[in-house]
């Protein structure tokens, strides 16, 4: 299937344990709240190397640092605005 967009969530151990694992249920809230299913790939993928700025994001290839689940609903509102 081809994909507009992608956002992939680290899910190494240290952004795992630093919340990602919120962020990975708000995400797929958003993406569902919005139909957005079919146009955004979104999967896990392991240590960006950033684990003192987690937990970590991306988005089309853009890093987001220091995310939380009130900052991924920012960012998911001003890419899909």
């Amino acid at each position: 299937m081809d994909y507009d967009h992608e956002i992939t969530i680290c899910v190494g151990s240290s952004c795992f344990s630093r919340g990602n694992k919120q962020i990975v249920g708000a995400i797929n809230d958003y993406l569902e709240k919005y139909q957005l299913q079919d146009r955004v790939w979104f999967h896990g993928a392991h240590c960006y190397g950033h684990c003192e700025k987690g937990p970590v994001m991306k988005v089309d290839g853009k890093l987001y640092e220091h995310i939380n689940i009130d900052k991924v609903i920012a960012v998911l509102n001003d890419f899909f605005a």
